[in-house]
């Protein structure tokens, strides 16, 4: 099989490339219609605001059992039904005419992208031979990079010129096409179909902990931190995670085999990844507030000053993971935290009289150093494991992207609000109109601590590196 995998790898590559595109698509082209969406439904921003919530705590949440069952069943299966499950959930979202039907559709749309997401990485990691998977994960990285910088121009476009339902319309047509085409092009699968062995008490834990510890952290900020509901749901997770831990090591089949957690270049590797995704999202909510409220300039150049990320990401990714297929992965991974620090301590100098110029190229850096993280970091990941985990392990980076993403959201926005109140003297949980130093002054905070944050990620992998030099050395 493998043989026939190598032959068809690029057409094989570009199924995979729909899902990654497709469901970074849907996640920022959302962002742009929520109050079109809030007028049509008469709802509330802070109501709307669960459209978005509740697919990413869902996709969270069950990411990690599919990629289990990916492992059960066959990838290619889960991969290809999960486009049919999100073109339905996208269907269902066109439809809606309440706030809860339309929640309930994206549920359902992101169980369709837990699925795809859950299986594309071990797809091409099976597909591609050591020497060209960098290349792949690279393109890989530059196809989310590039649904994301889409997501908001297609989505002003089509809530302008049609409405807001025809966002979900458009996912169908690219559903069936990818679908047909994954039934098609990617090959049969020799799989074993036992469930009698699935770890349910280990799922239903992992899914509490999972909707539990991100209802905490997306609701903390504005509900505080010291809300009875907030430290309720931080116990039940944290009792969840205990239980979940526990189950797995007893477990005969269990979701996450914990071994694979005793090999330090997986830990390193797993959390050099959570660090860079803070780090991307720490500047994604920081940026905008400096952008249109610090210096005043307006959304749509705000908007382009953003895209330097993804552009950056989009150009370097590729390149990234074509050195990485023919240099150490983990130099590039060290070079892409450096790229990254420079990137934030830049930013930290950032004022109310900065240049276009200043601003573009610090948030450049950012997507550069990030851009060429991803691709071998990716790679040395799923290199780790044997085949029959490759699932859980994509899962298991997907999962570590959405609790970065969420924890860089949470960890800049505490801080950001903290240090202002600090500052000014009394509780701050907004931008203080007519005083931009205050927030300024935060900002530098928050971008200096992330970039310290970046530095120890990268400090730890040229020790793990020398470490395992010097034991080399003595054997």
């Amino acid at each position: 099989m493998e043989e026939k995998n190598y032959k068809n790898r690029w057409k094989i590559l570009a199924v995979v490339l729909l899902s990654p595109f497709m469901g970074n698509l849907d996640s920022s082209i959302v962002n742009i219609a929520l109050p079109m969406i809030s007028k049509h439904l008469s709802v509330e921003i802070n109501s709307i605001q669960w459209v978005v919530t509740s697919y990413l705590i869902v996709i969270s949440a069950f990411v990690l059992i599919f990629g289990k069952l990916s492992d059960k069943f066959g990838r290619n299966i889960i991969f290809n039904y999960g486009f049919l499950i999100f073109g339905l959930g996208s269907f269902l979202c066109a439809i809606s005419n309440t706030l809860s039907f339309l929640v309930f559709s994206r549920v359902v749309q992101a169980l369709g992208a837990a699925m795809f997401m859950s299986a594309n990485q071990s797809i091409l990691a099976i597909t591609f031979p050591k020497n060209e998977r960098g290349r792949a994960f690279g393109l890989l990285g530059s196809t989310v990079a590039i649904g994301t910088m889409l997501g908001p121009p297609i989505g002003g476009l089509m809530v302008q010129f049609f409405n807001w339902q025809s966002i979900f319309l458009i996912n169908i047509p690219i559903s069936i096409l990818a679908f047909v085409s994954g039934k098609i092009i990617l090959p049969k699968e020799e799989i074993s179909r036992d469930i009698s062995k699935f770890d349910l008490k280990g799922a239903i834990l992992l899914i509490v902990f999972i909707v539990s510890l991100f209802w905490s952290l997306l609701k903390g900020e504005d509900l505080g931190w010291s809300n009875e509901r907030i430290l309720i749901s931080f116990v039940i997770a944290i009792l969840c995670g205990i239980g979940f831990y526990f189950i797995e090591k007893k477990a005969e089949d269990p979701i996450i085999d914990l071994s694979m957690f005793k090999n330090k270049l997986f830990d390193i590797s797993i959390l050099c990844a959570f660090i860079s995704f803070v780090v991307l999202f720490c500047v994604n909510i920081i940026q905008p507030f400096y952008l249109q409220d610090a210096i005043k300039i307006s959304p749509a150049t705000s908007g382009i000053l953003m895209m330097a990320i993804p552009v950056s990401i989009a150009l370097i990714a590729p390149l990234s993971g074509y050195l990485s297929d023919r240099l150490s992965g983990e130099i590039l991974t060290i070079f892409g935290l450096l790229i990254m620090s420079i990137g934030l301590f830049s930013m930290s100098f950032l004022n109310a009289t900065s240049s276009y110029i200043h601003i573009a190229i610090s948030i450049a850096i950012i997507g550069i150093g990030n851009g060429l993280f991803q691709a071998p970091n990716n790679a040395i990941v799923m290199s780790l494991v044997s085949k029959d985990k490759l699932g859980v392990v994509g899962s298991i980076n997907a999962l570590v992207r959405n609790v970065g993403m969420v924890s860089g959201i949470t960890f800049s926005v505490a801080l950001l609000y903290n240090r202002m109140s600090s500052k000014i003297g009394h509780r701050v949980t907004g931008y203080v109109s007519g005083r931009p130093e205050i927030f300024l002054y935060a900002m530098r905070i928050v971008y200096m601590s992330t970039a310290v944050i970046c530095i120890l990620g990268m400090l730890l992998t040229i020790i793990r590196i020398l470490k395992e030099r010097q034991t080399r050395r003595s054997i």
